[in-house]
């Protein structure tokens, strides 16, 4: 009588190949880093956030009539103001005819970690020139996002 012969995979070629697809599996995860991929997504949102109020800065302060000392008290740089409703920032989305609301802007871009309305998270100065500056503070180490005109 001849041995039965069994068709299949052993513990140990199985066992080999799961430890296997979990080696490759962290080092996928790792190569591909999805926290700092959130915290560059949400830097380039803020980003494209200071770009858009300065556009809607620069706007209205183009029109006739029309000076940044309209939108409120806006300080001289370094020294930032916070954009927002609360009490030490300027309101640039508030009720009144000098804001920026409805014209110049859909509605003003909050960050999108800790932004509400009392303080959006972006700062607006006036350099010593004149121009307008719109900064926020990035996640990712390095510099200030900062743009002016």
């Amino acid at each position: 009588m001849k041995g039965k012969k069994y068709a299949g995979f052993s513990l140990i070629e199985i066992l080999v190949v799961v430890a296997l697809m979990v080696i490759l599996a962290t080092i996928t995860i790792v190569a591909i880093n999805p926290a700092k991929n959130f915290r560059d997504t949400r830097d380039a949102q803020r980003s494209a956030d200071v770009l858009q109020i300065l556009n809607a800065v620069t706007q209205y302060t183009s029109e006739e009539g029309h000076t940044l000392a309209d939108l409120g008290t806006i300080s001289t740089c370094p020294t930032e103001t916070c954009i927002g409703t609360g009490t030490a920032c300027v309101d640039l989305a508030g009720d009144g005819t000098n804001k920026l609301v409805e014209e110049y802007i859909v509605e003003i871009p909050m960050d999108p970690s800790e932004g509400d309305a009392t303080d959006t998270g972006y700062s607006i100065c006036q350099t010593v020139s004149g121009r307008v500056q719109i900064s926020a503070t990035p996640e990712t180490q390095g510099k200030t996002i900062v743009v002016k005109r």
